[in-house]
């Protein structure tokens, strides 16, 4: 079988049989990936390698081509892609990345290269398990910048006190005559948010009150382009936490 090396990033795993797992990937080298792990829920296997697929972990691994037997990838070796410090050790960082890849899991469906989309995932997951303040914040920036690799950035300028037109994709002066757009609050934080880097989300002050006002707007903005964020289960566990 022909062999291929690159970078991928854990967004969801399957039970397979007693003792194997299908690991679904954002990878670099052909966008989103099933790969079939054998072995590595055995006791006597590999029992080490399930720690490397928890949710928006980072690996890079030498891949194995479909055979004429087998229609999914395989892995001939997979290790972790870079150190986690704080995700795996960090209950409010965890959630966050369960979200992530979640998010990503559902909307990603094209088995295509996209290296905009990749890199920002994989720079996104290494952001999360840095930064030290404004965690709290993250899923809302996560979801802003996602916008722009998934068509639907908004098309003009904010000005203050606008709303956001969801249909449209556009900030208009008055309320749209439909129900699909974000009031000026929420307006306001997705202009900041676009605009703000990573490593200033401890600025951007919002209590749990406008936290998941905001997040339930962005549901709605992805949800009517993209169906499949309805099905994020995560999103209930983000609301209690944060």
């Amino acid at each position: 079988m022909k062999s291929y090396k690159g970078r991928g990033i854990v967004l969801h795993t399957l039970k397979y049989g007693d003792s194997s797992m299908i690991v679904y990937l954002l990878t670099d080298v052909g966008g989103r990936r099933s790969y079939m792990v054998q072995g590595v829920r055995s006791r006597t296997g590999r029992g080490s390698k399930q720690a490397l697929f928890q949710p928006a972990f980072p690996v890079e691994f030498e891949g194995l081509e479909p055979s004429q037997s087998s229609q999914m990838h395989r892995f001939k070796e997979v290790r972790g892609g870079f150190l986690l410090q704080g995700i795996p050790f960090d209950v409010r960082k965890s959630t966050m990345a369960m979200f992530l890849a979640e998010v990503v899991y559902r909307l990603v469906r094209e088995s295509e290269r996209n290296d905009a989309l990749f890199e920002f995932v994989w720079n996104s997951v290494a952001a999360l398990d840095a930064i030290e303040e404004g965690v709290a914040n993250f899923h809302l920036w996560f979801l802003a910048q996602l916008s722009r690799l998934v068509g639907f950035y908004p098309g003009n300028a904010y000005a203050e006190g606008y709303w956001f037109d969801i249909k449209e994709g556009l900030y208009v002066p008055y309320p749209p005559l439909h129900t699909l757009s974000m009031r000026p609050e929420e307006a306001h934080i997705l202009d900041r948010l676009l605009h703000c880097p990573v490593e200033a989300l401890g600025e951007v002050a919002l209590n749990r009150t406008q936290r998941v006002d905001f997040l339930n707007a962005m549901l709605s903005y992805f949800g009517y382009h993209l169906d499949s964020i309805h099905a994020v289960q995560s999103v209930r566990i983000l609301r209690e936490v944060f």
